[in-house]
């Protein structure tokens, strides 16, 4: 048998309402005998306390006057409303207010019942218990006497009984019941309310679900709510927004895919003008030159490296982003890191007339990190520049230290289309583009700018762009840097180079 959602939810809250309220009933009824009980105690203490007083001067003689403690004691019964009982340190019964004087040699010895003998040792003792002598149910509550000046010990006991107090109880008991049993049948009504509220919008999501299933996206599921139900209700929404089982899906997977060869292209595309531009130079006449042809070809060799690491960082791209690449952690000056990256981009910058310009102190102290992975970093941002950046522009380089965060500031700066300060945020995700058509029509698609993110904050520092003034984009890296012996950032002069 199956029962829908909201019938689950309505029997689950009622099961745990009535577990509570047995639970709570049955420590509620305890509480209420116990504390009858003990009320009963008390009063009971009280009156066994004034009935030994009152007989104390009966049972100094030894023998104590039987004839006399017989009549005291049903005085006292009558006064107390209860039977009294006095018994000597034997067990013997001198006296008891609930017989007669010719029953009292019959009686058995008491020596060894509960509150008798808990009142010799103790001196006072309690007992519930069926009598054997009048069959009722009493609370018997026994208390030691020793008269001043007499050698015997006596048991003054009196005993109620509870029938009274039982039917007090099981009142108390009944009302209590009605009132738990008009706590549940509350509680089925709201508890189907409750269900009916809470379930209403998931059986709606059920259905717009069920024709999300069969192909039908027009239905949608009014979010009411700001709750997980609202939230399910409103993502639900969403990936109705985006499904479609026509030619736009796979319109759209061959987007993605031209996307990644793009990237992909993007990416290459930097050592390859670089080596192409070294070649030609040395085809142009260089490699007349030994020094100079030695020179490019060095240059050549470290580009094809970097198009090496370039191939490998794309494939780890993956690990990059999930924290399983493991950055050299090593002194990197920044100076040396801008020359290489420089020799790179110089032609690309050339050609479009560009000023390369960088100021970096030269006591600026070195960071701890990978090297070629900082290389990649800063040849993203430069390529980048050069791209987007109208021809005769200018891209300026520097660094410095940051005191307040002990941190190295690498900034890379131009004076390009700029980015709109809506999409700075996300420049640096996988894929994202500014302008679609502009990064297409220059091989751009965002790749670069998310492996440089992820480069950044693996070697624990942060990177955002800001606008530059007047006009373009300006980058800011910072990574930690070393302190000096007495921790703080070493303190630099600002150069030009």
């Amino acid at each position: 048998m199956s029962f829908s959602i909201r019938w689950k939810v309505t029997l689950g809250t009622l099961l745990a309402v009535m577990l509570g309220l047995v639970v709570a009933g049955g420590l509620a009824f305890r509480s209420i005998e116990q504390l009858e009980l003990a009320r009963a105690e008390e009063a009971l203490a009280a009156r066994t306390g004034l009935a030994a007083l009152a007989l104390q001067p009966l049972l100094a003689p030894s023998p104590p006057p039987s004839d006399r403690l017989q009549i005291q004691a049903r005085e006292l019964g009558i006064q107390a409303n209860a039977r009294v009982t006095v018994i000597d340190r034997d067990g013997l019964v001198l006296a008891d207010s609930a017989l007669s004087d010719d029953a009292l040699p019959t009686l058995a010895n008491h020596r060894m019942r509960p509150e008798v003998a808990s009142a010799l040792a103790t001196g006072r003792g309690t007992d519930i218990r069926q009598s054997d002598t009048t069959g009722q149910r009493l609370f018997y509550l026994a208390m030691r006497v020793a008269p001043p000046g007499a050698h015997a010990i006596s048991i003054v006991r009196l005993a109620m009984p509870l029938t009274t107090l039982e039917s007090r109880i099981r009142d108390l008991q009944q009302a209590l019941g009605i009132a738990f049993g008009v706590a549940f049948a509350v509680s089925i009504l709201l508890s189907f309310f409750i269900a009916r509220g809470l379930t209403k919008p998931l059986s709606e999501i059920a259905v717009v679900a069920r024709q999300l299933a069969g192909g039908s996206f027009e239905r949608r599921i009014p979010a009411a709510s700001n709750d997980e139900v609202g939230v399910l209700a409103t993502t639900l929404n969403q990936m109705a927004d985006q499904l479609d089982h026509d030619i736009t899906a796979l319109r759209r997977l061959e987007t993605v895919r031209k996307d990644f060869v793009a990237n992909v292209s993007h990416e290459l595309r930097t050592p390859l003008t670089s080596i192409k531009g070294y070649v030609e130079a040395l085809l142009d006449g260089a490699k007349d030159h030994p020094e100079e042809a030695t020179r490019f070809l060095q240059i050549i060799l470290k580009q094809s490296d970097r198009l090496n690491l370039i191939l490998e960082d794309l494939l780890q791209l993956s690990q990059i982003e999930s924290g399983r690449v493991q950055f050299r952690q090593e002194p990197v000056g920044l100076r040396n890191v801008v020359e290489r990256t420089l020799a790179s981009v110089k032609p690309l910058a050339e050609k479009k007339r560009h000023t390369l310009s960088v100021a970096i102190p030269p006591d600026l102290p070195p960071v701890s990190g990978d090297e070629d992975r900082l290389v990649q970093v800063l040849t993203n941002l430069l390529d980048n520049a050069v791209k987007y950046t109208p021809e005769g522009g200018a891209i300026h380089v520097t660094a410095r230290p940051v005191r307040e965060d002990e941190t190295i500031e690498l900034t890379v700066s131009d004076t390009g289309f700029g980015i709109p300060a809506a999409d700075r945020p996300r420049v640096f995700e996988r894929f994202y583009r500014v302008d679609k058509a502009r990064s297409r029509e220059m091989g751009g698609t965002g790749l670069g700018l998310a492996i440089v993110k992820h480069i950044v904050e693996g070697h624990g520092g942060q990177v955002w762009v800001e606008g530059n003034d007047p006009i373009g984009s300006r980058f800011i890296i910072r990574v930690p840097a070393p302190k000096d012996p007495r921790g703080a950032v070493q303190p630099s002069r600002d150069t030009t180079a």
